[in-house]
């Protein structure tokens, strides 16, 4: 653990090894929707769900462990939702690109991001960036991505007129029990109890894969990469 705190500088920013472990657990079930959000989105404009489920996980894992070790900044990388819907839902299915295309379109989005930021445009741009653009930004972000969690346990469904949404079933299993674990994440933030966001996800998780009948187990545990498969059957 000395080596841990010496690495990441734990005691002059005020943290433990304790606090960081609770501290990425959670940030890490606060996330981990990504592996399934994202292979659903482009899985439905043709992309390859398999591939793109490990691509997925490779990206936030490597990432994260990158700017965790290179970095030494308590930051978790992961797959912006943002543009993932954009390139399946506009792009893809919308306007009709090959799928060929947009990865190349993505492609080249993060050529040039990366070169923005290592040459400090990108800082330059924020710097300047009037301050109601920069918040209004975040905070569309994060009200598309409670759409979009919203949507996926039933808090709101699909309308077929008027407005693009509306409300769904309150009484279904997904949406009560989203609904009590913001609740008890909100009172325990409010009683500042530590690992509160972390034990509710738990919590939550558990009775839903005990008690939704959604929830069926499908027969496997552990299952290889196509890719690994593929890499393994050739040497064969």
């Amino acid at each position: 653990m000395p080596t841990l705190e010496k690495t990441f500088e734990l005691k002059q920013r005020g943290s433990t090894v304790r606090q960081e472990i609770i501290a990425g657990l959670t940030t890490f079930l606060a996330m981990v929707y990504s592996v399934i959000v994202v292979p659903n989105m482009l899985g439905a404009a043709g992309f390859p769900a398999e591939s793109v489920f490990i691509a997925t996980c490779l990206v936030a894992g490597l990432g994260s462990i990158l700017i965790g070790l290179w970095a030494n900044a308590p930051m978790a990388i992961g797959c912006a939702i943002s543009l993932t819907a954009f390139t399946a839902f506009s792009l893809v299915i919308g306007q009709k690109v090959a799928i060929p295309v947009a990865l190349g379109a993505v492609f080249l989005m993060g050529v040039v991001f990366t070169l923005i930021s290592t040459t400090g445009i990108r800082a330059w741009i924020l710097r300047n960036l009037p301050s109601s653009i920069a918040h209004g930004a975040g905070i569309g972000i994060g009200l598309f991505l409670l759409l979009i969690a919203a949507n996926g346990v039933g808090l709101v469904v699909s309308n077929q007129a008027g407005l693009p949404v509306k409300l769904g079933d309150f009484t279904s299993f997904p949406v009560m029990m989203s609904l009590i674990g913001l609740a008890l994440i909100i009172g325990l933030e409010k009683m500042k109890i530590k690992g509160g966001i972390l034990w509710v996800i738990i919590a939550i998780t558990i009775v839903g894969l005990i008690f939704d009948p959604t929830v069926k187990f499908g027969g496997e545990i552990f299952k290889m990469p196509t890719l690994w498969v593929k890499i393994l059957s050739s040497y064969n």
